[in-house]
C-alpha cells in the first residue's frame, strides 16, 4: 500500500507537465506541483509506516496480568477455539464442592458482565488505532463547458493538520486504552470479590439452614412434650403456651433461612455466570476455619495508593486531559488546515497546475469556548483523583477496622461463648437427668444455644466478607459505587452499617 501511494504522489507530479519542453507554460507551477508531489510521495510513507496497529491480543494481556496479580487468576475473552477447553474446566470445577478460589476462577472464566467488559476494550483499541491513522486525502473534480469550450477543475487535498496533530491525539488515545484496560482489570477484581463475597454469604446461609432444620425438629419435640404433659396436668396453659410459640417462632425463622439460602445460592449462581444445567452448584458444608492470626497492617494506606486501579484510572485520566488541553490550546486558532494538490485544463490551452491550501478563518469562533471547557475538564479531572485519593485512604482504614473487629468478634464467639453455652448446655442436662433441674430449664437453654449458634456462623461469615473488601479496597478500588446486578448488595451488611454511621 505504501508503494502505491508513493508511485500515486510521483503520478500526480510528473502529469502537471510531463515535459518542459512540450510547452508547459507554467513552469514554476509545475516546480511546486513537482516538489509537492515528491514530498507528499515521501511524508505518506512515514505517515503510514507510524500507523498503529492492532495488537494481536487486543490489549487482554495487561488486563490478565494485573487481574492475576490481584485475584490469583487470568481472564480471557470468549473465543470459538476456546470454548470447548473452557467448558472443559467449567465441569471440573463444579464436579466437586466449591471453594472460595474455584469459586473466583468460575467467575473470571464465565460471567458474562465480565465478557461485556472485555468487549468494550475493543472499542478503546479501535479509537487509540484510528487516531494514528491520517483522514483519507478528498479528490474534487469540476466540468464547465460553454462557448465551445471545456474547462475541467482537478483537486486532491490532504488534511494537514490532522498531520502535525497526530503525535498528540495518538499519545491521548493511547493514554485512554491503558485507561480502558485498567478498567477492564478493575470489573474484573470487582466480578471476583463479588463472586467470593457471595459464596461466604451462601455457605453461611446453607449452614444456617441446616442448623435451624435440627433446632426445628427439637423445637417440635418439645411443643408435643408440652402438650402431653398438659393433657396429664403436670403443666399449666402458660408452659404449654410458651413452648407452642417457641415451636412457631422457629417454623418461621426455618422459612426465612431456606429461603435466604436459595437466595444467596441464586446469588453465587448469577455472579458464576452459570446457566440452568449448571445452577445446583456444590457447596460445603461449613464456612473455612478461621486463621490463627489476622494480616499484618503494613503501610495499607500507602499500598492501595500505588496498587488500586481506580487511583490509577484517575491519575491517567487527567493526564490524558492534560495532553488533550495542550491540543485544544495548539488548535484553538486553526481547527481546518488542509493542503493539495490540484491543476486545470481547458480544451485548446495548455494545461496548468498547482497546489490549493483551505484554511478556516477564526472570525466568529475564536476557539475561547474550547479552550475554557478543556480548562474546566481538567481541573475536574484534578480533583477528581485528588477525592479518589482521600476516599481510598478513608476505605481502607474504615475496612482494616472491620477486618478487625469481625475477626476479634467470630474469635470470640469460637473460643469463648459458643463453649461456655455448650457446658452451660451440658450441666443443665445432668441436672435434669439427676432430677436437678426442670425439663424448663432444658428447653430454655435449648432457646438460647439456638441463638448462639446463629450468631456465631454470623461472625464468622462477616469476617471472611470484610477480609475479601479489605483486599478490594487495598487492590482494586471503592466498595460503594461498585456495579451490582439488582437485589445483590455492593457491601456486607455489617459494612454497610458502619458507612451509614449506625
Amino acid at each position: 500500500m505504501i508503494n502505491q501511494f508513493y508511485a500515486a504522489a510521483q503520478a500526480a507530479a510528473s502529469s502537471c507537465c510531463p515535459s518542459i519542453n512540450e510547452g508547459c507554460l507554467d513552469r514554476r507551477g509545475c516546480s511546486r506541483a513537482r516538489l509537492l508531489g515528491k514530498s507528499l510521495g515521501w511524508l505518506l510513507p512515514c505517515v503510514l509506516a507510524g500507523c498503529a496497529g492492532f495488537s494481536a491480543d487486543g490489549g487482554m494481556e495487561r488486563v490478565s496480568a494485573l487481574s492475576k496479580e490481584r485475584t490469583g487468576h487470568s481472564v480471557s475473552a470468549v473465543s470459538a477455539a476456546g470454548t470447548e477447553m473452557r467448558q472443559q474446566r467449567l465441569s471440573q470445577l463444579l464436579s466437586s464442592p466449591l471453594s472460595p478460589e474455584s469459586a473466583t476462577e468460575i467467575a473470571l472464566l464465565n460471567n458474562k458482565r465480565l465478557q461485556l467488559a472485555l468487549a468494550e476494550l475493543g472499542v478503546a483499541e479501535a479509537d487509540f488505532v484510528q487516531a494514528g491513522r491520517l483522514r483519507n486525502p478528498g479528490f474534487s473534480v469540476g466540468r464547465l463547458s460553454g462557448g465551445g469550450e471545456t474547462e475541467l477543475d482537478r483537486a486532491v487535498l490532504f488534511d494537514l493538520s490532522g498531520l502535525l496533530t497526530m503525535p498528540i491525539r495518538r499519545a491521548i488515545e493511547e493514554r485512554r486504552f491503558g485507561q480502558a484496560q485498567l478498567q477492564t482489570a478493575l470489573q474484573a477484581v470487582r466480578i471476583a470479590t463479588d463472586a467470593r463475597r457471595a459464596y461466604f454469604q451462601a455457605v453461611a446461609a446453607q449452614q444456617t439452614l441446616r442448623y435451624l432444620q435440627q433446632a426445628d425438629l427439637a423445637a417440635q419435640a418439645s411443643a408435643e412434650l408440652a402438650q402431653r404433659m398438659a393433657k396429664a396436668g403436670n403443666w399449666g396453659k402458660l408452659e404449654e403456651a410458651r413452648e407452642q410459640a417457641f415451636r412457631a417462632e422457629v417454623a418461621s425463622q426455618l422459612v426465612r433461612a431456606g429461603h435466604a439460602a436459595r437466595s444467596s445460592r441464586e446469588r453465587l449462581v448469577r455472579l458464576l455466570g452459570l446457566s440452568d444445567e449448571h445452577a445446583s452448584v456444590k457447596l460445603p458444608d461449613r464456612l473455612p476455619d478461621l486463621p490463627v492470626s489476622t494480616a499484618a497492617a503494613d503501610h495499607l494506606e500507602s499500598r492501595a495508593l500505588g496498587q488500586r486501579l481506580d487511583v490509577q484510572v484517575a491519575r491517567l485520566e487527567t493526564e490524558s486531559t492534560a495532553k488533550s488541553l495542550g491540543l485544544t490550546r495548539a488548535t484553538r486558532w486553526v481547527n481546518v488546515f488542509e493542503l493539495g494538490y490540484q491543476n486545470k485544463s481547458v480544451n485548446g490551452a495548455p494545461r496548468m497546475a498547482g497546489y490549493e491550501v483551505e484554511l478556516s478563518l477564526p472570525l466568529f469562533d475564536w476557539g475561547t469556548a474550547r479552550v475554557r471547557r478543556a480548562e474546566a475538564i481538567y481541573m475536574r479531572s484534578l480533583q477528581r483523583t485528588a477525592e479518589v485519593a482521600v476516599q481510598a485512604r478513608s476505605e481502607v482504614r474504615e475496612m482494616h477496622s472491620a477486618y478487625q473487629s469481625s475477626y476479634q468478634v467470630a474469635r470470640q464467639y469460637r473460643d469463648e461463648i459458643v463453649p461456655a453455652k455448650k457446658r452451660v448446655s451440658d450441666e443443665v442436662l445432668l441436672r435434669y437427668n439427676g432430677m436437678l433441674a426442670s425439663v424448663f430449664e432444658l428447653l430454655a437453654d435449648a432457646r438460647s444455644q439456638i441463638a448462639s449458634i446463629n450468631a456465631a456462623i454470623d461472625a464468622q461469615r462477616d469476617f471472611w466478607v470484610s477480609d475479601t473488601e479489605l483486599q478490594f479496597v487495598i487492590h482494586g478500588g471503592s466498595l460503594l459505587p461498585a456495579t451490582v446486578m439488582p437485589g445483590v448488595s455492593s457491601v456486607s451488611p455489617s459494612t454497610a452499617a458502619m458507612v451509614a454511621g449506625h
